[in-house]
C-alpha cells in the first residue's frame, strides 16, 4: 500500500507538470504577444498546439502503456518535454516557441494515462472513481501553479527564466518517476476478454464508447480550452478587469478544478452505491457547463467567477469519464480504451482553442480589446455543438422515458418511483440501454 501511494504520488507530479504546461499560456500570453507581436490567431494556435499533438499521441501512447507500463513509457516521455521547454525558454521567434510547446505537449502526454493505467491495475473497479479523483485533484493543482505562483515569478524572474525553471523540476519528475514507481508484473487477463479481441477496433466500434465520446469531448475539451487561454481574454476583454483582477479569478477557477475532482470522485463514488450510475453525474454536469456558458453570453448580472468556476470544476470530469471507461473495458486495454477518450478530449480541446482564436479574430480590437458579440459568437457555436452531444448521449435515456411514461398512462397504477429508478440506474455493463447495448 505504501509503494502503491507514493507510485500514484509520483504520477501525480507528472500530471501536475502536464497541467501547469496547459494553463500556463493564460499567463504567460500578455508578456509572448509583447514580446513577439503575436495576435489572437497565433496566441490561440499557440497555446492550442499543444493539444493536438498531445491529442494526436494517444493511441500510439496507450498502446506502449498497455504493452511497457507506465513506469518507462511516462519517464522516457518527459525527457521531451524537457527539451521542449528549454526550446521553449530559449526561442528567438515564433516558430521557435510553436516547436518548443508542441514538444512539451507530447513529452507530457502521458501523463494522466499513465496514473490510469497504474489505478485500475493497482485497485479495485468500484473504487476507480474515488481515486482517479484524488490523483486528478492532486495534479489539477497544476493549473493552480499557473496562475498567481506563476504571476509572481514572471514578475521575479520573467517567462524565460521561468521556464529554465519548469525543464529542471521536469528532468527531477522524470527521474523520481523512473527510479521511484514500483514495476508491476503482467496483469492477469479478466474473463471479459474472451468475448471479443482486445484491439482498438473493438474500442471505437463499441456503442457505449461512440456514445460517451461526444458528450465527453464537447464538455471537457471545450471546458480545457476556455479556462486555459479565453477565460483570461473574456475576463480582460469582457468584464474589464484589469491584470491583477484577471489573475485572482483565474487562481479561483483552478481551485475549483482542483477541488471539483475531489468532489466528483466523492460523489461519483457514493451514488455508485446507491445504484445511481456515473453516466447520470456525467451528463448533469453537461447540462450545467451548458447553463454557465449561456450565463457568460447572455451577461446574466452574476458575479464572473459563477459561471467561471463551472466551467472550470467541468474540467474535472474526467473523473468521471475514465472510471465509466473502466467499467466497459477490460484491464488489458484499459491504457488504450484511455487513450482513444483522450484523443477525442485533447482534439476537442484544440478545435475549439484554435477556433476561438480564428473567430474572435475577425474582429477589430476596440482600444486594444476584442468585442463582446466576438466571443458571445464564438462559445455559442461551441454550446450548439455539446447540446447536439448531449441530446445522442440521452437518446436511448429519453427512449426509456417515453417507454415508461406511456406504460404509465396506460396502467396508471405501475408505480411511477420504479420507473424513475429504472431510468437513472442503467442495466451493469452500459451506457444507457441494456447488457448487449446496440448492434452496430
Amino acid at each position: 500500500m505504501a509503494l502503491d501511494l507514493l507510485g500514484l504520488l509520483a504520477f501525480a507530479a507528472g500530471y501536475f507538470l502536464s497541467f501547469l504546461f496547459r494553463t500556463i499560456n493564460a499567463s504567460i500570453s500578455p508578456a509572448l504577444a509583447s514580446d513577439f507581436g503575436l495576435g489572437a490567431v497565433e496566441t490561440g494556435l499557440l497555446a492550442s498546439i499543444y493539444f493536438l499533438i498531445f491529442a494526436g499521441a494517444q493511441i500510439p501512447i496507450g498502446v506502449l502503456l498497455d504493452r511497457y507500463g507506465p513506469r518507462r513509457v511516462q519517464s522516457m516521455l518527459l525527457v521531451i518535454a524537457v527539451g521542449g521547454a528549454s526550446l521553449f525558454g530559449n526561442a528567438d521567434n515564433f516558430a521557435e516557441l510553436l516547436i518548443g510547446r508542441a514538444m512539451i505537449g507530447l513529452g507530457v502526454a502521458a501523463a494522466l494515462m499513465a496514473g490510469l493505467k497504474a489505478i485500475v491495475t493497482w485497485f479495485q473497479k468500484d473504487r476507480i472513481a474515488f481515486v482517479n479523483g484524488g490523483m486528478i485533484m492532486l495534479g489539477s493543482l497544476g493549473a493552480v501553479t499557473a496562475t498567481m505562483p506563476t504571476d509572481w515569478l514572471l514578475n521575479l524572474v520573467g517567462w524565460r527564466d521561468l521556464f529554465g525553471l519548469l525543464t529542471i523540476v521536469t528532468v527531477v519528475t522524470a527521474g523520481l518517476i523512473y527510479f521511484v514507481v514500483p514495476e508491476r508484473g503482467q496483469v492477469p487477463r479478466s474473463s471479459a476478454s474472451s468475448d471479443k479481441p482486445l484491439t482498438l477496433r473493438s474500442i471505437f466500434s463499441d456503442p457505449r464508447f461512440l456514445r460517451i465520446a461526444p458528450l465527453s469531448a464537447t464538455c471537457i475539451g471545450s471546458s480545457w480550452a476556455m479556462q486555459s487561454l479565453w477565460a483570461a481574454s473574456w475576463l480582460s476583454d469582457v468584464e474589464g478587469f484589469d491584470h491583477q483582477a484577471v489573475v485572482n479569478q483565474l487562481f479561483m477557477m483552478a481551485l475549483g478544478i482542483s477541488l471539483g475532482a475531489l468532489l466528483l470522485g466523492t460523489m461519483a463514488d457514493r451514488l455508485r452505491k446507491r445504484g445511481i450510475s456515473t453516466e447520470v453525474l456525467l451528463a448533469v454536469f453537461g447540462g450545467l457547463f451548458m447553463l454557465a456558458e449561456f450565463a457568460l453570453i447572455l451577461r446574466v448580472p452574476l458575479p464572473s467567477i459563477l459561471p467561471w468556476s463551472v466551467v472550470s470544476v467541468v474540467g474535472a470530469g474526467t473523473v468521471l469519464s475514465y472510471a465509466i471507461i473502466a467499467d466497459y473495458f477490460p484491464v488489458e486495454i484499459a491504457a488504450r480504451a484511455n487513450g482513444a477518450l483522450n484523443l477525442a478530449h485533447f482534439g476537442w480541446a484544440f478545435v475549439v482553442q484554435y477556433g476561438i482564436g480564428l473567430i474572435v479574430g475577425h474582429w477589430l480590437t476596440q482600444a486594444g480589446h476584442y468585442p463582446v458579440v466576438a466571443y458571445q459568437t464564438a462559445f455559442g457555436l461551441s454550446i450548439v455543438l455539446q447540446a447536439l452531444a448531449l441530446i445522442w448521449f440521452a437518446v436511448p435515456w429519453l427512449r426509456g422515458l417515453s417507454k415508461h411514461l406511456c406504460t404509465a398512462l396506460e396502467h396508471p397504477d405501475t408505480g411511477s418511483a420504479s420507473q424513475l429508478e429504472l431510468v437513472l440506474a442503467p442495466a451493469e455493463g452500459s451506457v444507457l440501454e441494456g447488457p448487449q447495448g446496440l448492434d452496430w
